[in-house]
Order: structure tokens, then sequence, then C-alpha cells
């Protein structure tokens, strides 16, 4: 049998995030606290012998992996299809921004999972775009070992596709900033090694601020 590990990473904190702004396909900076976050899982990491990174083209968690991967050094790839669900008209805004201008699309984006707000995408076309660039790159490595820095979006598709969540259920799972999330997948069955890991933050109160 050939195993596989992945283990998912989600970005560093933003200067967004600590605003309460929606980022979509947006850039959005790494605060201090994410840089840090960042460094500190690159020498949690070194350790550990991965064949290599694939990231989210978004600044945010290119960042992140360039700053992972200062320890690590090992090939680093780039791929689009890991980026944040696209929001459209809601990027650069607060919740309650959005809510109170765009009331009508607020009600469809929060109920229906097929509405596709304007100039982004639809819940179900961010899920199905997330899990075929993750199936394609268990594909392309099997039996290797490897990091993939994405976002909070992507991740929350991930755990509904391996516990079989529906996209309509309300999430009641973490995803924090930073975090490690980790799979072993064997014959194409997933199985779930760790979950939201952010223990080796040595003093950084993480929070699920997605």
């Amino acid at each position: 049998m050939i195993k596989t590990i992945i283990t998912f990473i989600r970005h560093g904190e933003t200067e967004w995030n600590v605003a309460g702004k929606q980022q979509g396909h947006q850039n959005s900076d790494l605060t201090s606290r994410g840089i840090q976050q960042a460094e500190m899982i690159g020498r949690y990491l070194r350790t550990n012998s991965y064949d290599l990174i694939y990231s989210s083209d978004l600044k945010r968690a290119l960042h992140t992996a360039q700053l992972i991967n200062e320890q690590l050094k090992i090939p680093l790839i780039k791929n689009k299809n890991l980026r944040e669900r696209k929001l459209g008209i809601m990027e650069g805004l607060t919740r309650d921004e959005f809510k109170i201008r765009y009331s009508i699309e607020f009600k469809r984006f929060t109920s229906d999972i097929d509405y596709v707000i304007p100039q982004g995408e639809s819940s179900r076309q961010f899920y199905q775009r997330t899990i075929k660039s993750v199936e394609e790159i268990v594909d392309a490595h099997p039996g290797e070992k490897l990091l993939v820095i994405t976002h909070g979006g992507n991740l929350s598709c991930i755990f509904r596709r391996i516990f079989d969540i529906p996209l309509d259920k309300k999430r009641n799972f973490s995803l924090l900033n930073s975090s490690l999330n980790t799979f072993e997948i064997t014959d194409q069955q997933w199985k779930l090694i760790s979950w939201g890991n952010v223990l080796y933050l040595e003093n950084d109160d993480t929070k699920d601020d997605f």
C-alpha cells in the first residue's frame, strides 16, 4: 500500500483578519504576528522530511509558505486553484457592512449554496474547485510527504469532503490561522491524523477568526 501524507496549513494572521474584512481573492499583508506564526511553523517542521510545498498564489498564503520554506528549503509550487473562495462584491467589507449594503445578496449568500455572488463564485463551485485541486495533488505525488498552504474556506471544504458534511450544514469545527491539519491517504482512503494543531505556537493566543 502506498501512503501519502499531506499537512494543510492555513496562512498566518493578516491585517484584514484583524479588521474583520472578507478577503476572498484580494491580497492582505500578514501582520507581524502572522509573520511570527509562519516562522515558528518553519522552525517546528524543519526536522521533518517533506518532499515539497504547494501554496495558493494569493499573497497571504504564498508569504506564509515562503517563510516556512526558509527553514525547509524544498521545492515550492504555486497553485491558483488553492485560492480562497472568490467573494466578489463582498471582498474588502466586513460581514456587517455586506449585510447592510447588500441585504438581498447577503440573504442569498447565507442561505443558498448555489448562489453565485456577483463577481464571485458559489459555495458549491468553490468546493468543487478545491476538492479537484487537492485530488490532483494527491494523484501526482503518491507516497510523498507534502505541505499545502491554503485558506480557511479551503480547509472547510476538505474537512466536509472527508467526513461527508453537507455544504449547507453549519460549521462546528475550527479553522485556525497557521494551524497544522494532517491527513494520511492510502489507496484513496483518507485518515485524519490531526486537526487544528497550534500547540507549537509558543504563547500565541491563536483564535478561529474565519
